[in-house]
């Protein structure tokens, strides 16, 4: 057998994809073996960046009451979670706070946010969700609280007042900044991460003290960014391929008992975080208790993980029944809408922690975007919806235009 003659092809094979992904010839070596030195760009380079790397240094130096308000999704979870390991790294604790689905749903509220800085925090992050928060923010605004938002959702030409909102997708972003749009946020948060150490170490914080070990959070990254279903190109493919390999260590206690609890009995692969691991997580936000995932990737008790995981373990089978019957009955709306360009089912009852994933099986099967609504049980006409589009059709940009016009009360998103 020629080994050599099978290399080479599988070589070719794998340039020719990565070609075929727009990379050029030249640079076939950094995209195949794609490495964070090779791909991480300087923080800096995105709008606010540098003033929410200080406010977080200057909070963590003295030790300011700090919470973390994630969404209720895998990136919000892994976003959430890098932050507080971060500043527990750093010698410092931060709260969390992630809404009810069902109750608060999407994105900050405002009344959480006045509620958070009278339990005392000064200084409130925002990952995955604020990049349209624009009345959240400003009640925060009136109660003295600093807001820092770290996102990647679409945004509108006016921001909301924040103290920095770090977000690629900023209308205002320049070229080479705007063109990491298809970061997750917790690729976002990373880099916040590493802004902000390097802001600590310019003012002399670890003359005393060691560094923290920002590689050790990839194999956050790398499940956030995933199970979000960011592209895997440039930046994202190094943030999984690296993250991947911390996580074969299996160092982390929350993510060991989430690898067990999926009965992988080897090293995780992409495909296991978005079809075992990423599934798991979301359910505690779907179906169950909002904080489970930031509980579980956060805790250093192997008990308490181990009893996480299994409880979201469980939650995901009970998604999955629900999702299920969600998906039948949308099904049978579909070919009375045979005509339509944008298809939009809607139905009472329907659980909204499930409308997303049935949106995008409907999208892949009729080749539509695919709005699905959960309408509230009241007579009032209200739903949560959640859509899935396809390629060349700015859904996000549909919704914010459609909020702005006042046909929605809320919404926005991605392309």
């Amino acid at each position: 057998m020629d080994l050599g003659g099978a290399i080479g092809l599988e070589h070719d094979i794998a340039a020719q994809l990565l070609m075929s992904r727009g990379v050029p010839e030249h640079d076939l070596e950094r995209h195949r073996n794609p490495s964070l030195r090779a791909f991480l760009p300087d923080p800096s380079l995105f709008r606010d960046m540098d003033v929410a790397a200080e406010r977080l240094a200057r909070a963590i130096e003295s030790q300011e009451p700090v919470t973390v308000y994630g969404d209720y999704d895998v990136d919000g979870a892994t976003s959430a979670a890098l932050l507080i390991r971060l500043i527990r790294a750093l010698g410092h604790e931060a709260r969390y706070y992630i809404p009810d689905r069902l109750l608060e749903g999407y994105g900050p509220s405002g009344e959480a946010l006045v509620r958070i800085a009278e339990e005392g925090s000064s200084l409130i992050v925002t990952v995955d969700c604020g990049a349209m928060a624009h009345q959240a923010l400003d009640m925060a605004r009136q109660a003295g609280v600093d807001v820092i938002v770290v996102d990647h959702h679409k945004c509108s030409p006016e921001l909301p007042r924040a103290v920095a909102l770090v977000n690629p997708n900023r209308l205002d972003e320049e070229l080479e900044a705007a063109a990491h749009g298809h970061l997750a946020a917790v690729g976002v948060a990373f880099l916040l991460a590493v802004a902000t150490v390097r802001t600590l170490r310019q003012r002399g914080y670890f003359e005393t003290r060691r560094e923290p070990d920002l590689f050790a959070l990839l194999d956050l990254v790398a499940l956030g960014t995933v199970a979000d279903v960011a592209a895997l190109h440039g930046l994202n493919r190094a943030f999984v391929a690296q993250g991947l390999k911390v996580m074969s260590r299996r160092e982390g206690v929350g993510m060991s008992a989430l690898i067990d609890a999926s009965r992988l009995t080897r090293a995780p692969t992409c495909s296991d975080l978005g079809f075992a691991l990423g599934p798991r997580i979301n359910a505690g936000g779907r179906v169950g208790e909002s904080t489970l995932g930031v509980r579980l990737l956060t805790t250093e008790d192997p008990e308490e993980a181990q009893a996480i995981a299994a409880q979201l373990s469980a939650l995901n089978e009970e998604r999955r029944a629900i999702e299920a019957m969600v998906q039948e009955q949308a099904e049978a709306q579909v070919d009375s809408q045979h005509n339509r360009a944008v298809l939009t089912l809607a139905g009472r009852g329907w659980h909204p922690g499930v409308i997303g994933i049935v949106a995008g099986r409907i999208k892949e099967k009729t080749g539509k975007p695919t709005l699905v609504i959960a309408l509230d049980a009241d007579e009032s006409g209200h739903g949560k919806g959640s859509g899935r589009s396809i390629a060349g059709v700015d859904l996000g940009a549909a919704i914010i235009a459609a909020r702005e016009h006042g046909l929605l009360v809320a919404g926005g998103g991605h392309a």
